[in-house]
């Protein structure tokens, strides 16, 4: 009787996949641009043009990869987790690359902004760049504002 008006509920196989470095690094793209409380098109759009350029994808597949990336985001571990994926599977080099791609999300919708300035700090911490590196990362991005 109670079976009737109180129905199991089925068990949801909507859980966000495992990380790897693709979807960390759509995932760290999205908490940048998440950081100031305003997901914008021109972050978005911004995001799907570095996932489609980063792992040569068509701009379907690319915001498809988003999409997935924003559901991870909001269900998975730390910045540190994603960046520990990251500084396992990418080099040196690839990783200061990344700095300056997640730059060109936090400053895609035009605004500077302290929230996503911080998120972006501790993301280019936990990928292990120097401080060296932060810094010119941050002039380059801000020149080009």
């Amino acid at each position: 009787m109670f079976e009737r008006l109180f129905p199991r509920r089925k068990a949801r196989p909507d859980q966000p996949p495992q990380p790897n470095p693709q979807l960390a690094l759509g995932a760290l793209l999205v908490r940048v641009a998440l950081a100031d409380r305003n997901y914008q098109a021109a972050e978005v759009g911004q995001i799907d043009r570095i996932l489609a350029d980063t792992f040569d994808l068509k701009p379907l597949e690319a915001a498809k990869l988003r999409a997935t990336c924003e559901a991870l985001e909001r269900h998975a571990p730390g910045t540190p987790e994603f960046a520990d994926i990251l500084r396992e599977e990418v080099d040196y080099a690839q990783r200061r690359a990344l700095a300056d791609a997640m730059w060109s999300v936090a400053l895609a919708d035009g605004d500077r902004d302290p929230g996503e300035e911080i998120q972006l700090l501790a993301i280019e911490t936990a990928l292990g760049l120097t401080d060296a590196d932060i810094a010119a990362a941050r002039q380059k991005a801000l020149a080009g504002h």
